[in-house]
Formats: structure tokens, sequence, C-alpha cells
């Protein structure tokens, strides 16, 4: 064995988290107490295995019959010699038992291949077996050596030990099948244990003086970058000693003139001490073994060694690791061995605007807290426009769920509009209030839709390029966005990358600028890479790791609230991010139940029992799936015919700590995971977790530390408070829940819109402004040519949320890219001036008591008459005045002039994808067209109604609703010509997906030989 130095003793960095530094392990040489317990267990084993079956046949006799047992047997008397008979078979039978379980241990020991078999229903004598047969063998000298079992002291693989990490799968080229994998990760470890086992127990007294042990880092060929975890993994029999070894060499001067500063940044060619424990045969023990290496590497471990006293002294009693360093743009950066390395930024053109990559808001250089400050109703005052900053900092998982809550909004607007007969209100989404408003709002504020498009677009062109080179997606572990540019970190390198991506800081990294991005077009193909998800920012750059492709666990350690925190953002994003394609996301342990967000993709179990099971079956399927189809992942299955059909990620969210046993079973299924398309992230309080690859922690100010990656993150998490606040806002678009009316029972005219105005000529509006159609205003003066777009615009924000707008939310529309304060109160000031007053003197801008802009009542747009005149001839004056009722519709239907702002500028009121009216507005002049059609075909005319619904389908061309009573209302012409060519018309219109089920089967019923009419019409 190797002379241990001062240095592998000193203590670890108490600054450091807890969960990452181990204690050192003790040091002693074997003492005559060792001896004593041997000799004892030995005596102990000759006794169980030979003296209790001889003294069983001394004082009861041999236990095999002596022949055939008889009928007469059965009927003797039962007799305390009955009893003694009786528990004198189960003695024989239990040291049996006992013998098998000793034979195996040894079997398993002398080996020293795979892990001791169990036999069934041993339990405790297997344990004991094993205690007996460790004690007698590790006072060997070459106690080392032997089985892997031996290592686990009593413990089975099933307790507290922890099976082989990721670094034991990634210095293995390729990817194996599970059965291979596993069996080999499990010996791996069992193996390294025994062997720190038996350094424990020796204490390294057979050492040599003079020798230490050191080991030099390899170039990655064939293999992931080499790094001081799988050094700790490999030799040392534990990840998380890797500091000890950090400890030991850092500061020390390498042989090619630099130090070791961050425990992640290690180079090829660099020199490890490593502590006297270490094994395994890529060591080499100076002087001893100095015959094995060259003369140059002799000669570097040489000069290496003189520097231990200086450098490596020194770092040994200094705080140091990845956890607590201090990372700064690019000085983190790991050209040569991290895993996830800091990309090197390069600086942005004034051209090339950047993807989302900071935390900061669009609408202020800086989030200031969330408040509840009211403002004066005159102007802005000292209101503190505070939102909930965890969605502000958000950008990618505020677009998505933005994405998402307008799509449920506008199925809830098309679900309420086809399950109405004869017509109704239409549907208005509730306004949000309190919490909900501030979550909304903020979710206008941070979102960045256009930020996602590109990231989706680089993502599926990337994999479109590589298909068309008929080249294999490469494993990416994570993805930076950072300065403008899109960094893809590879597992290992693939060569080139496909034009426009270019090579980054090395062989690892691929890059694409957004300029690039700009030209990709959508192309239809799976997206590559569904898995990623945002985990936080590092100055400039904003991580997203690639969940399915982590090589096991990524455990998750902190505080419960702080761990909810992430898992939830962690869910939502993946819930409703743009860039994937079909995907399931189990959540088991989590507080708020977050499926409302995406009931087709979220699913929620309720303990982790159920979670192994449904895990069990599913990687059995997809294993079969992969092997069936003779791909090697889920990579190379994810383009081609089958892309559409297979190869959905499934990412499975632990929040609550699973039990030892549960542990274990995950990280069983977790070994064969990434090849599988199924990722594990899983919580736990102390931080040691089985099976864990990479290993986090969320600290209380809001950090997310990973130490083996170099990381320290300010962390995307999404608190409980706007977890509510979310989920309420899904949950009310959701007619089902809301309350609105959704069905003929619930009347035909529905909720009234938030904003009603005096339809009368004495309600006329002081401003008004044109909205469906061309942009026109009327009763202002048009404002300076320069300055006169963005008055314009944002009038039109204000004038279709006339609940008000959050003055950050108004600056992130017309300042997507940011704006400051200044500026932004420069513009509402301006256009409280363009707006002017009313006749009492009260500012027609004004802010409510929450400090949102709103619009007095005397400035009016068509869209609130169109909704007014519609609310008033069905629910209003015009639900028992027949005539008001018809001169009210004729004049809404009167007003549509085209689609909303239909003359807007290119690039501006990009805030209009984030709104639903586009789905509003249609159902509204359908609404309109039918119930006016209704009103005609009540005096029988036909004509009249036919008129009218055609105005409707201009506006809203693609309504089933208004198709049926355009056939009905041609049908009482009695025109079957002219019915014949609505048909034609309407089956030209559906195009290859033909007419819809309720149309067709009206036409069936209206004109039964409507099919022939129309093949010979095409």
């Amino acid at each position: 064995m190797a002379r241990t130095t001062s240095r592998s003793t000193s203590p670890p960095d108490p600054q450091s988290p807890r969960n990452r530094t181990p204690q050192p392990l003790p040091r002693r040489r074997r003492s005559f107490g060792d001896f004593v317990k041997a000799f004892l267990a030995f005596v102990a084993l000759l006794v169980l295995l030979v003296g209790v079956p001889g003294a069983l046949v001394v004082f009861v006799g041999w236990p095999l019959p002596g022949g055939a047992p008889s009928v007469s047997w059965l009927q003797q008397e039962i007799t305390v010699s009955t009893f003694i008979n009786v528990l004198t078979v189960v003695v024989w039978f239990a040291w049996a038992q006992f013998t098998a379980c000793v034979l195996v241990e040894m079997k398993a020991a002398l080996s020293g291949v795979g892990i001791p078999g169990r036999v069934p229903g041993a339990g405790g004598s297997q344990m004991l077996a094993r205690q007996l047969v460790a004690t007698v063998l590790l006072v060997g000298a070459t106690a080392a050596s032997f089985a892997p079992g031996l290592s686990q002291f009593g413990q089975s693989l099933e307790g507290n030990q922890k099976p082989a990490s990721a670094a034991s799968a990634q210095q293995t080229p390729g990817l194996f099948g599970q059965e291979r994998q596993a069996a080999a990760l499990a010996a791996d470890a069992l193996a390294a244990q025994a062997d720190r086992a038996a350094a424990h127990a020796d204490g390294g007294g057979t050492a040599k003086d003079g020798d230490t042990k050191y080991y030099r880092i390899q170039p990655p060929e064939g293999r992931h970058h080499d790094s001081l975890w799988e050094i700790a993994e490999r030799h040392l029999g534990d990840g998380r000693r890797y500091k000890e070894i950090y400890q030991l060499n850092k500061d020390r001067e390498q042989p090619d003139g630099s130090k070791l500063s961050e425990a992640s940044l290690i180079r090829p060619g660099w020199i490890m001490e490593m502590p006297a424990d270490a094994h395994g045969g890529e060591l080499v023990e100076m002087p001893d073994e100095a015959p094995k290496v060259s003369e140059d590497v002799k000669e570097q471990i040489s000069d290496y060694s003189k520097t231990g006293e200086s450098g490596g002294a020194g770092g040994a009693g200094e705080a140091g690791g990845a956890g607590g360093q201090e990372q700064g743009g690019g000085s983190s950066v790991d050209r040569d061995t991290a895993h996830i390395a800091v990309p090197e930024q390069r600086p942005a053109t004034p051209a090339t605007p950047a993807m989302p990559e900071a935390p900061a808001t669009p609408g202020t250089p800086e989030a200031p807290a969330a408040t509840d400050g009211g403002a004066d109703s005159e102007g802005l005052g000292d209101v503190d426009f505070g939102l909930p900053e965890a969605l502000l900092g958000a950008p990618l998982l505020a677009a998505g769920l933005l994405g998402a809550l307008g799509r449920r909004r506008r199925h809830a607007l098309w679900q309420s509009a086809m399950g109405a007969v004869g017509g109704r209100g239409g549907m208005q989404p509730p306004t949000p209030t309190g919490a909900a408003a501030d979550v909304q709002d903020a979710l206008l504020v941070g979102a960045d839709p256009e930020g996602v498009r590109l990231l989706d677009l680089s993502l599926r062109g990337l994999a479109a390029s590589l298909a068309e080179e008929n080249r294999a997606l490469p494993t990416v572990y994570a993805a930076w966005l950072t300065n403008g540019d899109l960094h893809l970190q590879l597992a290992q390198p693939a060569g080139r990358p496909p034009a426009p991506w270019q090579l980054g800081q090395d062989q690892t990294f691929w890059v694409l600028s957004r300029a690039d991005a700009e030209r990709y077009e959508p192309v239809d193909t799976a997206a590559p890479y569904p898995g990623l998800v945002c985990l936080g920012t590092l100055d400039d750059s904003r991580l997203l790791l690639n969940l399915e492709a982590v090589p096991g666990i990524v455990s998750l350690s902190g505080s419960r609230a702080d761990r909810a925190a992430v898992f939830a953002s962690v869910a939502a994003e993946l819930a409703t991010n743009g860039w994937s394609d079909r995907m399931t996301i189990t959540v088991v342990g989590f507080g708020q139940d977050l499926t409302p967000l995406a009931p087709n993709r979220l699913r929620h179990l309720e303990d982790v029992e159920a979670l192994i099971e449904t895990m069990e079956a599913e990687t059995r399927q997809r294993r079969g799936a992969l092997g069936a189809a003779g791909h090697d992942s889920v990579l190379t299955g994810r383009t081609g015919p089958a892309q559409h059909t297979r190869w959905a990620p499934h990412l499975v969210l632990l929040a609550a700590e699973p039990s030892a046993e549960d542990a274990v079973k995950l990280a069983e299924l977790a070994a064969d995971a990434s090849r599988l398309g199924i990722g594990y992230l899983v919580g736990t309080e102390s931080g040691d977790l089985p099976g864990a690859a990479w290993e986090m922690e969320i600290t209380r100010d809001g950090k997310l530390l990973a130490p083996l990656l170099g990381l320290e993150l300010a962390a995307q998490a999404l608190p409980e408070a706007q977890q509510r606040a979310v989920v309420q806002l899904f949950t009310e678009a959701d007619p089902a829940g809301s309350g609105h009316p959704t069905g003929p029972d619930d009347g035909p005219t529905g909720a009234a819109p938030p904003f009603l105005v005096d339809v009368t000529e004495q309600g006329r509006p002081a401003v008004y402004a044109r909205l469906v159609g061309t942009y026109e205003i009327i009763g202002l003066e048009t404002p300076d040519g320069e300055r006169s777009p963005l008055m314009h615009e944002a009038l039109a924000l204000l004038l279709l949320h006339r609940e008000g707008v959050h003055p950050r939310v108004l600056a992130s529309a017309l300042w997507p890219r940011g704006v400051t304060e200044d500026v932004r109160d420069a513009l509402v000031e301006r256009l409280r001036e363009w707006l002017g007053t009313d006749p009492d003197g009260a500012p027609r801008l004004r802010a409510d008591r929450a400090g949102r802009l709103t619009l007095a009542k005397s400035v009016v747009s068509d869209l609130d008459v169109l909704r007014s005149l519609y609310h008033e001839a069905t629910q209003g004056r015009g639900a028992g005045n027949r005539a008001v009722r018809g001169r009210m519709l004729t004049d809404a239907l009167v007003l549509v002039r085209g689609p909303l702002l239909a003359d807007r500028p290119q690039g501006r009121y990009g805030w209009l994808t984030h709104e639903i009216i586009d789905a509003q507005l249609p159902l509204l002049v359908a609404d309109i067209g039918l119930a006016l059609s209704e009103f005609h075909l009540e005096k029988q005319r036909a004509e009249k109604a036919i008129e009218a619904l055609n105005a409707a389908l201009g506006s809203a061309p693609g309504d089933e609703r208004l198709w049926n009573e355009l056939l009905r209302a041609t049908h009482a012409t009695e025109d079957p010509a002219r019915l014949q060519q609505v048909a034609a018309d309407l089956v030209a219109r559906s195009g290859a997906r033909g007419l819809p089920p309720r149309t067709e089967a009206l036409l069936d019923e209206l004109l039964p030989a409507w099919r022939s009419g129309v093949t010979a019409a095409g």
C-alpha cells in the first residue's frame, strides 16, 4: 500500500454543502482486536457448521428415517418426544439454510465476480453468514481482492448502498442492454466498496515509506470526459469523495503550467495525487511503480510531487469545491472535462437580438419586489408596480404557460359555441383578480414567445439536417441560451455539425447564432430534444438540462418548500413548452395538483409504489419496442417513419423523498433510462440518493448548486402562491368549471360582456375608435408622425382591456425587447395628454387603486358597441321587443368591416398573439349572424336570412353553425338547384378533411342526392 500524507486527512470544508463533502476515512492499522474478532468469527462458523449437526446426531439422533413410514405411525400417541423430534427437524432445516448461506458467501468472496446470490427465506441467516465470512477473510493481507459482497458488512444492496452512478456508465462507450449494464454497474460499485472497506480496515499499514499514489488525467477517447467525481467513483468507491482529491491538488502547478482552481476544471495530462486508500490499475505508485510509465510521465510525476508541500498543503487547508466557487462569465468554462460547462460568450452585435437568456424583465431594468401598493386617480404616483419575480425571470416558462392558457381559452370558446343551439352570447373568459391577475400580468411581461419559436425551429432544423446526411442525433446533455446564441453541449464529440451550426469552444459544443436561427423554416420532423427544461441562469446564460439524456437519476436536495418550487417550475415548463411534441410527465408528491395545466401531458400518481409499478411496466415495454425496431436508443428512433408515433419522452418528477428500498428500485429502473427516453428527477432531504448521476441542491436564497457540474445558478422556481394562481387561471378558463354557459340548457344568451356602452343617441362617446377592420380614431387629433404608431398601438391595447392594463404589461407589449422606466412613464404621460379630459376635468386615462391603467367610459371602440348591441338585442330591451331586436342585430352586423386591426403594420402588435380576441370576434359575429337569420326566418324571409349568414361568413368562414343555418335557409327557398350549389361550395371550402359529420347528416336530410350532384359539379 502507498504512504498516506498528512494532506489526505485534511477535514472537509465546513462551508461547503453537507451532502457533498464526505468525511475522510479513518486510518488505522490492524490491531490485536481485529485478529481476536477474526478468530472468534472462525470459531463461531466452526460451531455453527460442525458443532450443531454433531450435537444433534449425538443427543437426538440421525434425522433421516430408517425405513418407509407406515399408517400406524400416524396413529401413535403424541408425546413430549414427538415435539422434540419436530423441533429437531426445524433445527436441521435452519442449519441447512445457514450452511447454504455460508457457501454462497464464500463462493462470491473467493471468485470475486458478481453479487452474492440470495438464499430463499434466509434473511438474517445470510446477513450473519456474510458478517462472519467477511470478518474472517478481511483480516488477511489480500482482503481487498475478495468478493464485492464482503464490503457490505451485512448490508444488503436493497439497504442503503448506493449503486454506481453515471460515472461508471459514462466511461463505457456506446449504449448497452439493461441487463448487461445493470450487472456491470452493480458489480463495479460493490467492488469499489469492497476495496474501500478493506482499506478502512487495513489503514494502509503495509505501505512502504515514500510511496504515494498518482493519477494522470486521460484524454476523452471513446468515452465521456473525465472528472474528479468519476475518478473518485472508480478509485475511491464514492464519487462524493471528489473533494478529497481536489484538496490534495488545489493550486499546485500542473505540467502545462496551469493550476487546479475549480473542482470541475481538470484537463488531460494533469497529474492528481490520490488519497492513500485509492485503488485501481490506472494509478501509479511512486517510486515503486515508476517503471510502469514512460520517462516523460515519470519526470512529470516527480516534478509534481515536489509541489505538494507548498501547493497541496495550502489547498487542503482552504475551502474549495465547485459548490462554493464564485462562477462568473467565461472564467468557469471547462473546455476539457466538465459534463456541463458554461459556453464561451461571443459579444452580441446590435443587429442580432439575443435569445431569452437573462432574468431581467423586458419592462424594466430590475424587477422590484411584489407589492399591493395603490395609485391616485390622476397618475401613476409612487406606486410600486411589482409582479411575481419567479415568472418575470422565466421567459421560456412564461411563454409556455401563456400559450397554453390562450389555447385553453380558445378551446373553451369553440366548445361553448359548438354546444349551443339557436345562438348564444359568446362566452367571455373571466377577468382575473388578485393574485391570478398579478400572475397573468407577469406572464405577459416575462414571456418570450419569439425565443421559444426560434429554439423550436433551431432544434427541429438540426434534426432535419442530420437526417438528410444520414447521421444520428447526438446525445445532448444541456442547452445554453447566452448572448444571442444557442449552445448545445453534447455528451461526447460527434464531428462537425451541419450548417449553419458551428463548432463551439471544443468538440462537444455546437453553436447557432440567432441570425442563423431566424433563417430556419418550419420542418415536418419530430422534436429531437423534448426533455430540455430550464433550471436557472448563470450571469447572462440560461441553462436547459436535457432530463431524458441524463444517465441515471438527477437528485435535488434542499428544504421541502424550495424543492417543491423547483419541481413545479420543471413540471409546468415541460407540460407547456413549445419545443416538444408528445410527452408524458408523471408527478408524485406534489403539494399543488398541476394537472389542469396540461391534462394530456401531466399525470399525477398518489405514491411511490404506484410509480414503481408503472415505470417497471413501461421500462419493459420500451426496451422491447427498441429491440423489435432495431434501435439503440430513442434518439435513433425519433427520426424516420415512426417519428410521430413512438419515442415520446417520459419524465418522472418525484418531489417526495423515497424510502431506501424504493430508492434502490428507482436506481435500477434509471440505470438504462437515458436510452429509453425516460428521465428521473427525485427530491431528497439528505442529498444521498442511490443511483444519482447528478446531484443538485436548492438553497434558501434561491441558488441551485451542482458541485459535480461546477455550477451555481440562480434557480428558476415557481413558488406555491404562484402555483395556485396559475392553476386558477387554467381552471377558470375551462368551461366545465367556470360557470359559463356551455350547452343548450344554459340558455341562448350567456354572460354579459365586461364593458357595456350606451347604444342610444344620448350615449355618443367623446373618443371613438374603429378596430374591426381598418384602424381609425374619431374625436382626437393625430399625434406627432414619429410617435403616432406607438400611441395608436397603446390605445388599441387599452381598448381591448377595459379591466385595466398593468404599466409593465403595456411596456412589454410595446417594447418586447425591454425599455427603461422613464421611457415607459413618458409614453403614459403623452398618452394621457393626447386623450385629454372629460367635461368634469377627469383625465380619460387614469390608474385604478391597483395601479393598472384604465380608460374612461367616454373612450369607446366599435368592438365595445358590437358587444353591447348584441347583448341588448338578446338580453336587454330587444329580448321582449322584436322590432328593437331586429334593428340592433342589423346595426351590429353593419359594424363588421373586416378582421381586427386589418391594416396594422408589420412588426407591431405582436402582443395580439397572446390574446384570444382573434377567436372571440369571429364567434361574436357568427352569433350575431345566427340571431339575425333566426329573426328573419320567423317571418319566412329566407333571402334576408341568407344575406345575414353570408355577411357573417365573411368574418367567420369556418363556423359550422353558419354553414348549417345557411343550408336550412336555402332549403326554405324551395330551390333544389340553389341548395345543391351551396352544398358544392361547402364541400369545396372544407377541403381534404371533408364536411363535418353534423353538416353531412343535415345535407342527407335536406338533399339526399347531394353527393351525386357535388360529384357532377366537380
